[in-house]
C-alpha cells in the first residue's frame, strides 16, 4: 500500500475532522502517501483530489463539519459513474480508499471494492443507526447539543408554564431522543421504535398538572415526526399552551466532544491498519469498548436492536 485517499460522504457529523486527521497522520507515519477527495463521491468522479500532509490536518480536531466537504452524488449510483470513479483512483495511483459516512456511503465503498478498489468505511453519522458499532462518530456530540438546547428550553417552558415538544434528528433511530431525553430529564420520550398513545400522553400531562407540575418537556424523534401537529393536538386536548421546537441541522454542527474526538481517532488509526493488511470492503467500529472491523455487507446486514432496558428506565425516571 503506497498511496491511499480519504473522502467524507453523506451528512456531516462532528468528529469527521478528527477521523481525517487520524487517517492522514497514521498513514504518513507508516510511509503511505495520502490524498484528500473533496465533496465525496461527486468530487471523486470529477477528480477533485489533492495531496495531504501532516500540516493539512493541523488545528482541525476541534472543528465540526468536514474540511473535505461533502455532497450527494446521483451519478455515483449508476454503474457508469462508479466505473469512472474507479478509473480516477487508478489514474491517481491510489491503492486504497477510506470512506467516512453512513450506510449509503458504505454501500458505495462496497460497490467500488467490486471494481478492484480496496475500501474501508468509518461510521460518521450523528444518527447512531449502524448496528455493527456501539457508537457512530458524531452521535455523542449531537446528543450533547440537544441536551444544551433542552436545558435552555426548560427554562422558558417553566417560566411560561407550558409544554415544550422538541423534535430531534436521527432518521428512524431514536437514540438521540432517548439519550438526550434521559440526560435532560424529559417527561416523555417518543421514538419510532416504540408505539405511543397521544391520549395517554395528554393524560400524563394533565395528571402532572394536578400534582403541581407546571411544565412538561417532550422529546420527539424525527422518525415519528410531526412536532407542530402534535403540539396543536396536545394544546387542544389539554388546554395548556404547547410549543414545538425543531432543532434541525444545529445538531450536526459544533465542536466535537472528547468522546467523539477519541473515538474518531481510534477508528481512523484502525482504518489505515486494515488497508495495510491488504483487506478490502471492510468497516471499522467499536464493540464492547474494543475497535473491530467487519465485512461491509455483513455489517450492514446486522439488525439494529433498540435498547429496551434504557427506554424502560427512562419511563421510570420521568
Amino acid at each position: 500500500m503506497k498511496r491511499i485517499a480519504i473522502l467524507t460522504s453523506g451528512g456531516d457529523a462532528p468528529g469527521m475532522n478528527a477521523a481525517i486527521r487520524a487517517v492522514v497522520r497514521t498513514a504518513i507515519e507508516k510511509d503511505i502517501e495520502v490524498m484528500g477527495v473533496r465533496r465525496g463521491y461527486s468530487g471523486l468522479i470529477n477528480g477533485e483530489i489533492f495531496s495531504m500532509d501532516r500540516h493539512s490536518v493541523s488545528d482541525i480536531i476541534q472543528r465540526g463539519g468536514t474540511v473535505l466537504r461533502t455532497a450527494r452524488c446521483e451519478e455515483f449510483k449508476t454503474e457508469e459513474g462508479r466505473k469512472k470513479a474507479a478509473n480516477v483512483l487508478k489514474v491517481f495511483g491510489i491503492d486504497g480508499l477510506v470512506v467516512l459516512g453512513g450506510d449509503g456511503s458504505f454501500m458505495g465503498a462496497k460497490l467500488l471494492s467490486e471494481l478492484g478498489v480496496s475500501t474501508v468505511g468509518l461510521p460518521g453519522t450523528i444518527d447512531n443507526d449502524l448496528a455493527y458499532t456501539e457508537y457512530t462518530i458524531g452521535f455523542d456530540t449531537a446528543s450533547n447539543t440537544v441536551l444544551d438546547a433542552i436545558n435552555k428550553l426548560r427554562d422558558t417552558s417553566t417560566s411560561h408554564e407550558r409544554v415544550s415538544i422538541v423534535e430531534v434528528m436521527g432518521r428512524n433511530c431514536g437514540d438521540i431522543a432517548l439519550n438526550a431525553g434521559i440526560a435532560g430529564g424529559a417527561e416523555s420520550i417518543i421514538v419510532p421504535e416504540k408505539e405511543f398513545d397521544v391520549n395517554q400522553l395528554c393524560k400524563s400531562i394533565l395528571s402532572g398538572r394536578l400534582k403541581g407540575k407546571m411544565h412538561n418537556l417532550i422529546l420527539l424523534a424525527e422518525g415519528v415526526g410531526g412536532a407542530e401537529e402534535l403540539a396543536r393536538h396536545v394544546q387542544e386536548m389539554t388546554g395548556i399552551e404547547t410549543r414545538a421546537t425543531i432543532l434541525g441541522h444545529i445538531q450536526r454542527g459544533g465542536s466535537p466532544t472528547a468522546f467523539d474526538r477519541v473515538l474518531a481517532s481510534k477508528l481512523g488509526y484502525k482504518a489505515v491498519e486494515v488497508l495495510m493488511e491488504g483487506r478490502s470492503s471492510r468497516v471499522v467500529g467499536i464493540r464492547d469498548g474494543k475497535v473491530v472491523d467487519l465485512d461491509i455487507k455483513e455489517a450492514l446486514a446486522i439488525p439494529r436492536k433498540f435498547d429496551e432496558e434504557l427506554y424502560k428506565m427512562a419511563q421510570i425516571l420521568s
